[in-house]
């Protein structure tokens, strides 16, 4: 049995409204071995959502970004039971520096899949949630939106940081979107994808924690997704991953086609099989 998605948004809201937006702005940074920010925001969240999700689901284990590798590795081995994967603060550099794009992204890992996806943005107060095979929701209502139609109208969200140089340049030089942002919240990109806000994505790396719930949002809302070598973007394992992807099956076929990408994975969703 799965745990209630309504019971799990009380819980992660609940938590961000005490330990982040208190803190929005007016925290003390330090910096992790990779060069990543750290803040008090993170490991407060990080323990009252490991402690909210143990007591309310003491058979799922948890697993959270602020955890050692080995204890990461552990969690990942056997997910058949069913693993909390947490990024308590996504987005942890806006947050710091007052920029209202950070989200606090949790997802069920059971049996080598993502079974539920959650996404809460404080500043907003929007929470996208999925359940495998039910549907992606923002605030309780279906995620239904339409792409443009062609991909030279669209709005892409691209990470150029983590791309090889050659891709970043042919992109800036080619540029086959109409515009591009890059606001500095995996979580909340796949997020926004789904909703239509923005229509093709574009990250050449990006972990477990940041992606897992918005990948799953996104698949459920009618999306479609693919790494860069065109596998599959899930994986239960802590190698960082690369993912295009798109809020439409046509506009994805037609960025994935543009990189010269196979989208014959199991990523790539067919028009009908959402289901909203």
């Amino acid at each position: 049995m799965h745990a209630s998605i309504e019971t799990l948004q009380e819980i992660v809201i609940s938590a961000a409204r005490e330990e982040l937006l208190p803190r929005f702005a007016q925290v003390k940074r330090s910096h992790k071995t990779d060069g990543s920010i750290l803040t008090e925001a993170d490991l407060a969240m990080h323990s009252r959502l490991e402690q909210a999700l143990q007591k309310q689901w003491p058979e799922y284990q948890f697993m959270g970004e602020e955890m050692s590798t080995e204890q990461q590795q552990a969690m990942l081995r056997d997910t058949s039971a069913g693993v909390w994967c947490l990024d308590p603060l996504d987005g942890t550099s806006n947050f710091a520096a007052g920029i209202p794009y950070f989200s606090v992204s949790l997802s069920l890992i059971k049996g080598g899949e993502v079974v539920i996806g959650l996404v809460y943005d404080p500043t907003r107060d929007e929470c996208f949630c999925a359940v495998k095979g039910e549907g992606a929701r923002l605030n309780g209502k279906p995620l239904d939106a339409s792409a443009p139609p062609s991909l030279k109208k669209c709005t892409a969200l691209i990470d150029f940081k983590r791309l090889r140089p050659e891709q970043a340049q042919r992109l800036v030089t080619e540029m086959p979107y109409g515009s591009q942002r890059s606001f500095g919240s995996v979580a909340l990109d796949w997020c926004w994808i789904a909703a239509g806000r923005c229509h093709v994505y574009l990250h050449g790396k990006q972990h477990i924690w940041d992606y897992s719930a918005g990948y799953l949002i996104l698949h459920e809302a009618g999306g479609c997704s693919v790494t860069l070598e065109g596998e599959s973007v899930f994986r239960p394992t802590l190698t960082a991953r690369s993912a295009l992807a798109a809020r439409a099956p046509a506009l994805f076929q037609a960025w994935a086609q543009w990189f010269g990408i196979n989208t014959a994975a199991p990523d790539v969703t067919e028009p009908d099989a959402a289901t909203h």
